[in-house]
């Protein structure tokens, strides 16, 4: 059994008022990500923020930052760039077809621009369509068919994102349509309201139902984080930490940064008598290029 460790080091919805720790420039992104593949992690999965103001951005500009400078540094490491920003929509209370100020749904051509122009390694692809927090995410479809064409088109892996039961019988249609390749690399996430409950028995449920042949990884968000580390492990899939999830290394400590958390998370998977694989061995599993130099 492979097992990896995938740090996500930003995220959308982290703030620096939660943990001042948090990552939000393109330098401290890129150094977040190096920093956790020198504790162990082969994936690093990023978000970037407006420097100024810390929110999240979907602007080509701090991507391309971010990624050239983990090229630079650790050509090895995989990228694993979010397309999730761009699908939520709030009602606006006078009429619920015109959008709120937190609405930032847009279209597919939009939330991949940057994963054609940059080409990573993985872009993940979130297959939900849910309540999230007090709007909605919307993936229709069509857009993520849009979406999965174009990181076809780059030469990008999918990393499927997988909120509930129905979000895996979606891929599972992808799959036999086409749209999708077989045995695909996947994330089971838990700890959204109202998506999957971060617990063994719902970890073994939707490892059940995914496809055949599936590459996968299961994580919680909160004080689940760690708790769910064991449990994926156990259950045979590997294992996502990072500032994103969750914010502390225990109860009551705020992370000191995203490498603490990836070496917490070595710690747990080498106790319970598990080896981890390198950037480079898991490039050879997910048949990725040998390096994620600009291609």
């Amino acid at each position: 059994m492979t097992t990896f460790i995938t740090c996500a080091v930003t995220g959308n919805h982290t703030t620096r008022a939660q943990n001042p720790n948090l990552p939000v420039t393109p330098n401290e992104i890129a150094e977040a990500a190096l920093s956790a593949a020198e504790a162990g992690a082969a994936i690093a999965h990023i978000h970037v923020r407006d420097p100024l103001t810390t929110m999240p951005s979907m602007k080509l500009e701090h991507y391309e930052d971010v990624v050239a400078q983990i090229r630079r540094s650790n050509p090895a490491l995989i990228i694993n760039l979010t397309t999730g920003p761009g699908g939520r929509y709030q009602p606006s209370p006078e009429d619920p077809r015109i959008p709120g100020p937190k609405t930032t749904l847009t279209t597919a051509e939009k939330r991949v621009a940057h994963i054609s122009a940059i080409r990573p390694d993985i872009a993940t692809l979130d297959l939900n369509t849910m309540v999230f927090g007090g709007e909605v995410v919307i993936n229709a479809p069509d857009s993520v068919r849009k979406m999965a064409a174009a990181m076809k088109a780059a030469g990008v892996l999918p990393e499927l994102e997988l909120f509930d039961s129905g979000d895996i019988q979606f891929a599972a249609d992808l799959i036999k349509e086409g749209t999708l390749a077989p045995r695909p690399l996947c994330s089971i996430v838990m700890g959204i309201k109202y998506g999957f409950k971060p617990l063994p028995e719902t970890l073994l449920y939707a490892r059940g139902l995914l496809p055949e042949g599936t590459i996968w990884t299961g994580f919680g968000t909160g004080r689940m984080a760690f708790p769910m580390v064991a449990q994926s492990f156990l259950a045979g899939g590997s294992v996502r930490v990072g500032l994103e999830d969750a914010v502390y290394l225990t109860a009551g400590q705020l992370a000191p940064s995203n490498a603490a958390m990836v070496t917490k998370a070595k710690r747990i998977v080498e106790d319970l008598g598990g080896v981890l694989a390198s950037s480079l061995e898991v490039r050879a599993l997910l048949k990725l290029p040998s390096t994620n130099a600009a291609r």
